[in-house]
């Protein structure tokens, strides 16, 4: 169940007549409502952290990563910050428990992923205690519209908001800085992110816009990436978000995904390909991926190549 302001949340609307339809008037009651509305200004308008390994704060050993369809609960008595970025059509997601101060992230790329993976986020959060309340701040997506039924980001949109809504637990939803609310366009009228990603101080749960540098994106960076675009044909990772950190143990924990033929030989033939065909068939967003996009996709063929 959704809260905002310590409110429950309400729409006004009892003519619902699918899944779908619920979850689009939430998206849109959450987007307009002025509490809300009042967050996401105040977000867009702080300075981005910079993330490096060389930065003094956060350390590289208080802080957890997630890369695109990877998840991690953290204990803030063993790390300070999670956060993640690279975020165009995606959702970042970060649910934190206002008792233990338990935080998991999750950075989502797709409807089918959502219930699962929020049943994965909340094993460690939720203490099972269903009265638990729970802080939720949910960004960045780059559709410039959420009545622009085809883009990318507002089926994920929904489908969040909505399973939220059905959930028993106790959401108190504290930024919602997606679709609109989190886009610009340029001079050709490409739209982009205005944050691409964000950091999450455990302690006090404090939410930032962020971006991580090629230093910070770690451990393992080139393999976590390679297992995004396997565990697409791994059947074992149906419907779920990767597993990545091992929160009793505070280590990274990468669990494996199956590589097949099939995907070796489409890695490979990218190499082939030059860098504005590589954005068009990989990307739901050329215009607006980072400048490292292509070269880590080409990187995938040299360590397949270079076991």
């Amino acid at each position: 169940m959704i809260f905002v302001g310590g409110l429950p949340f309400s729409t006004n609307n009892s003519s619902w007549s699918s899944s779908s339809s619920q979850g689009s008037d939430i998206l849109v009651a959450l987007l307009e409502h002025p509490v809300l509305v009042s967050a996401s200004h105040s977000f867009k308008s702080m300075e981005e952290t910079k993330v490096s390994v060389s930065s003094e704060t956060p350390s590289p050993s208080k802080y957890v990563y997630v890369f695109q369809r990877e998840y991690a609960t953290v204990d803030p008595a063993l790390v300070d910050y999670v956060g993640t970025d690279e975020a165009t059509t995606c959702v970042g997601l970060v649910i934190r428990n206002r008792r233990n101060r338990m935080t998991s992230i999750a950075h989502m790329d797709n409807p089918e992923i959502v219930d699962i993976g929020l049943c994965q986020m909340l094993s460690l959060v939720v203490d099972h205690d269903l009265d638990a309340e729970l802080d939720h701040a949910n960004g960045t997506t780059i559709s410039e519209c959420y009545s622009d039924m085809d883009g990318y980001s507002l089926p994920l949109c929904r489908k969040l908001v909505d399973t939220l809504q059905r959930r028993q637990e106790k959401f108190h939803v504290q930024t919602l800085h997606v679709l609109g609310h989190n886009t610009k366009r340029d001079s050709q009228g490409n739209a982009y992110p205005i944050f691409h990603g964000f950091l999450v101080e455990t302690c006090t749960g404090s939410l930032s816009p962020a971006s991580f540098d090629g230093t910070s994106r770690c451990p393992d960076e080139i393999v976590r990436r390679i297992r995004v675009t396997s565990s697409y044909q791994d059947t074992s990772w149906n419907g779920k978000l990767l597993e990545t950190y091992d929160t009793q143990t505070d280590r990274f924990v990468i669990a494996p995904c199956h590589w097949t033929v099939r995907k070796f030989y489409i890695v490979m033939s990218l190499q082939q390909l030059s860098d504005e065909e590589i954005l068009r068939r990989c990307s739901t967003s050329p215009s607006a991926e980072g400048p490292d996009f292509v070269e880590n996709l080409r990187r995938y063929g040299h360590i397949k190549n270079n076991p």
